[in-house]
């Protein structure tokens, strides 16, 4: 019996995908061998062939293995913004038969020391901006080397839309410590013959987790190939195709949508190092920019630029995002202006971003879509894990190609991760949703304690764990508090050691910037003598959480 959604199934989709045998390094490889003049990448007055990219690929993952002795199997870190040097990075460690561990460039401190020992990395490949808080671990022996490299070294400073000031005047550092990108590049290492098959580990994207660390989602080259060869096929792409590389790349739906799928289809990248509004706006114009996949909190953004109106956006083909449900007033400002609907997604680092997605020609505002190309997806009961019927609200679950082999080094948490329904193993997603009688998910709530920042998943247990490092701290809560931008931002109930009776907000702040990622750290602290507590001795954080949601509405 044909499930529900394939009544609205898009014209001309297929229902399974055929995957590619080989390595995610070789889409790149096939790509330039079909396109060598193509352009693949656009970077502030700056274009690359695909034979070019393919030969600074080439390059990199020749002194990967020569020079940094990077065997098959070895996990390198990429820790680095939206660049050339990212996409060289990332392939090069394909081809190297080695194993990418994309590190969020707003991580600091113990999120990169746990990354780093938990991977056992020795090699990581870092954005001269980065090298400061990358420094540490290649003082203290755990990395043997750490290239370099000058996002600057690719853009022509003189080029209408100028590289983000954050990073405009960095150069490679002059650094004992460092290994020279340009010189590692310049120097003409050859790799040896490519040996990774589809069924190697290709990626450990991390995902923060609901006991305090962020564990390692291990995919392989076929599982990270199923929703790049996906995401072309939905809303098909050509080689035609200008794609707006403003999603974070380190991050699966931006690695997918603005980097795997468009070097697959031999599309050109618009990499945006750091978001900012008018920016992406210019970019779209000079480059008729044809795809733009986002997240709601960037579109908000753009929408309420008062210039809006003045933008030409009229190359644009496609649009799409997720990370928050869309507002119906945005959604509809932007189709005004673009004619496009905003084609909402969902999907988790543990599945390699989309399992769900809204068919092009009958999207639904605000909705999660419909499960794509060879997924199951259900919904289970919170009590007893029976399977629900349409309208039911319980846990969704999933099954697919593009889902996880399992947490790196966590067998115990692997095997909480998975379910097994009629003989097939569903990921449980751990969000809280059902579906309509026409195979529609929609999400009302969370199972977990999650806060969505601008679709970035915070743990409150993983800022808890980081917070009581602070010595002025003798006790931290953390829940979510309403954000009008954001959707939801971070919110903090500490109570002071007391070695710290004068304890300040802003102190409390100030000492969480210097820690942990921007978007981790609390928009607000709420200093307090004690936190509820329940009979046996259990924080009552929904306690806390509903005070917030009180202040909001007050």
């Amino acid at each position: 019996m044909p499930a529900p959604h394939h009544r609205v199934w898009p014209p001309g989709v297929p229902h399974r995908l055929d995957l590619p045998a080989h390595s995610l390094f070789g889409n790149l490889d096939a790509a330039a061998r079909r396109f060598p003049d193509r352009p693949a990448l656009i970077y502030h007055g700056t274009t690359l062939s695909y034979a070019e990219l393919l030969a600074e690929v080439e390059h990199l993952a020749g002194w990967l293995q020569q020079v940094a002795g990077v065997a098959r199997g070895d996990r390198v870190l990429l820790y680095m913004q939206n660049s050339p040097h990212f996409v060289f990075g990332y392939y090069a460690i394909m081809r190297a038969d080695a194993v990418c561990v994309p590190v969020n460039p707003m991580n600091r401190g113990a999120e990169l020391d746990h990354i780093a020992e938990d991977t056992a990395a020795r090699v990581a490949l870092c954005g001269a901006e980065l090298w400061p808080a990358l420094r540490p671990l290649r003082e203290s022996g755990a990395l043997d080397h750490a290239l370099v490299a000058s996002y600057a070294d690719m853009a022509d400073p003189t080029d209408e839309v100028p590289l983000h000031p954050s990073v405009a005047g960095l150069a490679e550092p002059e650094d004992a410590l460092t290994d020279s990108w340009r010189a590692a590049l310049a120097a003409g290492h050859r790799p040896r013959p490519h040996e990774a098959t589809a069924e190697d580990i290709a990626l450990i994207p991390y995902s923060s987790g609901t006991t305090g660390r962020p564990k390692g989602c291990t995919h392989t080259h076929r599982s990270v190939n199923a929703t790049a060869v996906g995401s072309v096929l939905w809303n098909p792409t050509r080689e035609t195709d200008v794609h707006l590389a403003a999603l974070p790349l380190c991050h699966v739906t931006g690695m997918t949508s603005s980097m795997n799928g468009p070097l697959l289809s031999g599309g050109a990248i618009v990499p945006l190092t750091r978001w900012d509004r008018q920016a992406a706006a210019r970019l779209i114009e000079r480059h008729r920019v044809t795809r733009w996949r986002s997240i709601t909190t960037m579109v908000i953004d753009l929408v309420n630029d008062p210039e809006f109106e003045r933008y030409d956006l009229s190359s644009l083909t496609a649009l799409g995002g997720g990370g928050a449900a869309m507002p119906e007033a945005v959604a509809r400002r932007l189709k005004q202006m673009t004619g496009l609907d905003y084609i909402e997604g969902y999907g988790l680092s543990e599945t390699m971003a989309a399992t769900h997605i809204n068919p092009v020609h009958a999207p639904r505002a605000q909705c999660l879509g419909i499960p794509v190309m060879e997924v199951e997806s259900r919904v289970i009961s919170l009590e007893d894990g029976r399977e629900l019927g349409p309208d039911e609200t319980g846990e969704i679950v999933m099954a697919g190609p593009q889902v996880f082999q399992g947490y790196w080094n966590n067998p115990e948490a692997t095997e909480a991760a998975f379910i097994e329904l009629d003989g097939r193993r569903f990921f449980r997603s751990g969000d809280i949703g059902h579906y309509d009688a026409d195979g529609y998910f929609y999400m009302t709530d969370r199972l977990k304690r999650m806060i969505n920042v601008s679709g970035f998943k915070v743990w409150p247990a993983e800022v808890e764990a980081m917070m009581l490092d602070n010595p002025d701290l003798a006790e931290a809560c953390i829940v979510a508090s309403r954000d009008p931008r954001r959707g939801e931002t971070v919110a903090a109930y500490v109570v002071p050691s007391r070695s710290a009776p004068d304890l300040t907000e802003e102190r409390v702040k100030d000492w969480c910037r210097a820690h942990m990622a921007a978007y981790k750290c609390p928009a607000r602290v709420v200093i307090t003598d004690a936190l509820p507590r329940s009979g046996t001795g259990k924080v009552l954080w929904r306690e806390l959480a509903q005070r917030e949601e009180e202040a909001a509405t007050a």
